[in-house]
């Protein structure tokens, strides 16, 4: 039986190869993961004070500026009251002596170069070859700002929120376990580095959002079991955690507080929570996930990509499913619209998704990667033009009167913004401010958020404000109150503007171009008009000489 003898030179050229490989390696993730951040913010845009963006900076400037918001102050101060996320960002700025535009951009930046980092690292875990990891972490990339599904929330948003922090901590920490049980399996060693890498990510998450902490710490258990080398405990660990969630949210069901009427009427507004109201396609986008993700759990090994990271292809996948399978389960034994009560639904228990959809990107982009576009330049920037194209489309349709890229400085070209940066110039600081109740859902509006940009009080609408009323029992009679008075604001007359608005203590309203006034305004463009809120004697007198002049009939 002949002997095979390796030299001792053959396996010092392979070590020094092989070290040669992981340097290159090291240096070329950087420059790619960089490189699709300036892909990213340029295929996304950047809108600053929309959407949730807007509720995020006000509270930032309430408290880089106290005195700003003097009314309506639970609305403003309310918003970040689980999280340490505006506190830390006023403190950079102060810090840095940047202002908060340029705070936040920076924040932006790092926030999608941190998430794709995460990426490719996850992608490393599963996927030996470098074209696999980089179609991994370019789908990302390109579909950053993907909705998922009926959850009301983005992959990333083109706009800076506590998520930007998590969301990225969320996949570090993920990354971190699963190098973690990695290592152990190929040296019989675990890398306690890679475990401080994953408790660091989920503390910074907890300080910036709570809730995605809490369940990005859910996804970490569940997928610590699934990497376990006994079967035991891939097992019952498993199912133990899945029936500690039900219990929990049994727990929190049964101890949730009496909803009074106003409080219902702010949880109702917030349909996605319930997931017997989410439209057919949003569930559809549910389902989706769920198939692709089972074919890789279940795969045989030896497909793709041979049998590096097959371990781990699995065990991401069957985490994902199982998360997100327990989540649904929960909704649908306790989080319904017609339950007692709405703690479980309050708490969104569908965000989870978020984590699969990004998995579920990696494998699509890493399979279009290896198998697909392989080595060819051509097919690569074909691809990636196309779907980039798509994005843009999608952003353009949504901020389509807002510019793509709202740089710090930069005049807007919004109608809506400028009129809202026009009140900041010329209007008190302590003047209360009443807009349409859904001005923030007009067509060319844009989401723009009223008191981020002009930082001034408003009355609280209806979008925005009614996410704080329904997380907020104590905000809910303040919003309610306020919504009738803005319903159809600019189609009232203006005798009714005072009635309802006046004793509010409104001294200002903000009306569509289109609105029919004999208020005192004092800008106007071609979206918006800015007004003065006059006495209410003063219209009195003036329909009581209107009607003298009037021929009798």
């Amino acid at each position: 039986m002949a002997t095979l003898i390796v030299s001792p030179g053959v396996s010092a050229h392979r070590a020094f190869t092989k070290i040669s490989r992981q340097r290159e390696e090291r240096r070329f993730a950087p420059f790619l993961i960089t490189l699709l951040t300036f892909f990213a913010l340029a295929v996304h845009g950047y809108h600053p004070y929309a959407e949730d963006g807007g509720p995020y900076i006000t509270g930032i400037k309430h408290i880089l500026n106290p005195s700003l918001y003097p009314h309506e102050i639970e609305f403003v101060a309310g918003h970040p009251r689980f999280s340490f996320f505006a506190t830390a960002i006023a403190a950079l700025v102060k810090a840095s002596h940047l202002s908060l535009e340029q705070v936040l951009l920076t924040v932006q930046f790092f926030s999608y170069w941190t998430m794709l980092f995460a990426a490719w690292h996850l992608a490393a875990a599963c996927y030996q070859s470098r074209r696999a990891r980089t179609g991994a972490v370019s789908l990302l990339a390109v579909w950053l700002t993907l909705p998922v599904a009926g959850t009301s929330i983005l992959l990333m948003d083109p706009y800076v929120t506590a998520r930007s922090i998590s969301t990225p901590c969320a996949l570090l920490a993920i990354a971190g376990i699963a190098a973690f049980f990695r290592q152990h399996q190929r040296s019989g060693s675990y890398s306690w580095p890679s475990l401080a890498l994953c408790c660091t990510a989920l503390l910074i998450a907890t300080a910036a959002h709570p809730l995605m902490a809490a369940y990005a710490f859910g996804t970490v258990l569940i997928l610590a079991c699934q990497l376990s080398e006994s079967r035991r405990v891939r097992r019952w660990g498993t199912c133990g955690l899945i029936l500690l969630a039900l219990v929990i949210a049994a727990l929190i069901q049964r101890s949730g507080p009496p909803e009074p009427q106003t409080y219902l009427q702010a949880e109702m507004s917030r349909s996605y929570w319930f997931l017997e109201n989410w439209a057919w396609y949003e569930r559809i986008g549910l389902a989706a996930p769920l198939v692709i993700l089972g074919i890789a759990a279940f795969k045989r090994r030896g497909l793709s990509d041979g049998t590096y990271g097959s371990r781990e292809k699995r065990a991401l996948a069957r985490m994902s499913i199982l998360c997100v399978l327990t989540a649904v389960a929960v909704l649908l034994f306790f989080g319904r619209s017609d339950a007692a009560s709405h703690r479980v639904a309050w708490l969104q228990p569908l965000r989870i998704l978020q984590i699969a959809y990004v998995l579920m990107t990696l494998g699509l982009g890493a399979e279009l990667g290896q198998r697909f576009l392989k080595r060819s330049w051509l097919r690569w920037s074909t691809v990636f033009a196309v779907l980039a194209g798509i994005m843009i489309t999608a952003e353009r349709q949504t901020f389509g009167d807002t510019a793509h890229f709202e740089l710090p400085g930069c005049a807007p070209r919004n109608s809506w913004e400028q009129a809202f940066l026009w009140i900041k110039e010329n209007t008190p600081q302590e003047a209360l401010f009443a807009l349409d109740a859904d001005y923030i859902v007009k067509s060319t509006e844009d989401a723009q958020n009223f008191r981020a940009l002009s930082e001034r009080s408003s009355l609280p609408d209806y979008t925005k404000d009614g996410g704080d009323a329904a997380n907020n029992l104590r905000l809910a009679y303040a919003w309610v109150s306020a919504q009738a008075p803005q319903t159809r604001l600019s189609m009232k007359s203006d005798a009714e503007r005072i009635a309802e608005l006046r004793p509010m203590g409104v001294s200002w309203v903000v009306l569509e171009s289109s609105a029919r006034t004999s208020f005192r305004c004092d800008y106007a463009n071609a979206a918006v008009k800015v007004c003065r809120l006059p006495p209410r004697s003063t219209v009195i007198e003036a329909e009581a000489k209107m009607a003298s002049v009037l021929p009798r009939p």
